[in-house]
């Protein structure tokens, strides 16, 4: 959908996550073997990864000032459940959440999810506000403000509509 560039740093898995299903068409690209190898998913594992991949666009649909798009588990419990350490790089000192164990996509995603709190950049990504798109997308509009993942499909449709109501 989006024209954007993707997100910075480990904010690029969770938008890549969020945008594997299409809501206007319905398509999941985790229906396919080659959408699951992206996230090194079993299809066992797909049940938790839908239910994660939700409950990340409802806080995106937050971050842009909107009500979560149906009942999703929260975030917090999900993430909760996905162990992290410590790892110091001994040559420089540098230091990150690194998931710990296999790095299951949850522990990925809480990793990602501190790395952008700490770069303060976790609340920039968010959901298109159209009901038909929920597109994760990166807001890199001066004042944070961004509304849609498309200012050409999303945004357009939106001033339309707006503009056809007006005139009837």
């Amino acid at each position: 959908m989006s024209e954007r560039s993707p997100a910075p740093g480990g904010l690029e898995l969770v938008q890549a996550l969020v945008n594997t299903l299409d809501i206007e068409s319905g398509t999941d690209s985790l229906d396919t073997v080659e959408g699951r190898s992206r996230f090194a998913l079993t299809e066992d594992e797909l049940p938790r990864a839908r239910e994660l991949r939700e409950s990340l666009r409802a806080a995106l649909l937050a971050h842009a000032g909107h009500p979560p798009h149906r009942e999703v588990t929260p975030l917090t419990r999900l993430l909760a459940q996905a162990p992290l350490y410590v790892a110091v790089d001994e040559r420089d000192g540098s230091a990150r959440l690194t998931p710990a164990g296999e790095g299951t996509l949850h522990a990925r995603v809480a990793a990602a999810v501190a790395e952008a709190l700490t770069a303060g950049t976790w609340g920039r990504l968010k959901a298109c506000e159209a009901v038909t798109c929920h597109w994760a997308y990166y807001d890199r509009s001066p004042a944070g403000r961004g509304r849609w993942c498309s200012m050409a499909v999303c945004g357009a449709r939106a001033k339309m509509r707006r503009y056809r109501a007006k005139e009837a």
